[in-house]
């Protein structure tokens, strides 16, 4: 599991800071994390192939997280893609982006597929064999959703030595990954545990941007590997957080803290402040194990 931050800075780009779209890989599969302004020119700095990009995921219709939606389709029709995309958004996003495409002309090459989000509850909304993402309901100024990423338990691991030990068939391999005790022709019944490993532990990554202080998403996100969590503003501006919905530091980590996750990652920070290290700092008051994030920044996790 790998995240790149394309960009984490709220509201307005500049030209050393990005909005917020970020790019999650988890087992062998691309997912792109809000589409702020730039956020093509940012897949091309950090060699993320577009072609790759299947699924989109877009928390709330505020500029700063999907107004480089309609130019990274574009160039995905100039560049023939020929993989159909499919946006996970809310209810308004195929409405925007089909009338400028209406109105342009500029009609993809591929087919694309929208997945409008309206539920105030937790859904599931894509599935695959590996792979799993449900909502995280927020709580902000529009509708808007975070996202939870989880892997799936993978089959068993072949012991080749436990296996050639007992003389097994290779045509036996696929029941024992699946699980399968094997019958030896002397009548022994040989465990799957001894034939086996334990797969990895499945990972799991929640994405909270944008989104007041909400206690609602601890049941949601509760044990996550991995929580990423909007810290807009420092204490000093709680207030002004509270007045715009948005988190302190502070109030991520209490979050983080009360979810029980393993490690926070901060971003979405004003641009009013001059160094990032300062909610590093703040939060760790609350909760020990805190990064940053930042435009460009690449996480393995």
């Amino acid at each position: 599991m790998k995240l790149t931050i394309l960009g984490c800075y709220a509201a307005t780009p500049r030209t050393f800071t990005n909005p917020t779209s970020q790019v999650l890989e988890i087992k062998n599969r691309l997912f792109l994390i809000d589409c702020g302004e730039g956020t093509q020119v940012q897949l091309r700095k950090n060699k993320i192939k577009f072609s790759k990009i299947n699924q989109i995921f877009i928390s709330h219709l505020h500029g700063d997280h999907f107004f480089g939606l309609i130019g990274l389709i574009s160039t995905f029709s100039l560049l023939n893609c020929n993989n159909d995309l499919h946006i996970y958004g809310p209810k308004g996003i195929k409405e925007i982006i089909m009338l400028q495409l209406r109105l342009s002309n500029s009609w993809p090459n591929f087919g694309l597929h929208f997945y409008e989000l309206t539920s105030g509850q937790s859904e599931l909304i894509y599935e695959d064999e590996k792979v799993l993402v449900k909502t995280i309901p927020l709580k902000h100024r529009v509708y808007t959703n975070g996202f939870l990423f989880q892997e799936k338990i993978d089959k068993r691991k072949l012991n080749i030595e436990a296996v050639e030990q007992y003389q097994i068939e290779k045509c036996y391999y696929q029941n024992i990954k699946n699980g399968k005790d094997i019958l030896l022709d002397d009548g022994t019944l040989v465990s799957n545990e001894q034939l086996t490993f334990d797969p990895e532990q499945p990972r799991s990554y929640a994405f909270c941007s944008d989104t007041a202080y909400n206690e609602a998403v601890l049941p949601i996100i509760e044990k996550t590997d991995i929580l990423y969590h909007e810290a807009t503003f420092l204490q000093s501006e709680v207030n002004l957080a509270a007045k715009t919905m948005h988190s302190t530091a502070i109030e991520a980590a209490t979050i983080a803290e009360k979810a029980q996750v393993k490690q926070l990652i901060l971003g979405h920070y004003s641009t009013r402040y001059e160094a990032i290290e300062l909610f590093k700092v703040e939060a760790e008051t609350v909760f020990p194990n805190v990064l940053l994030a930042d435009d460009g920044k690449t996480f393995d996790l």
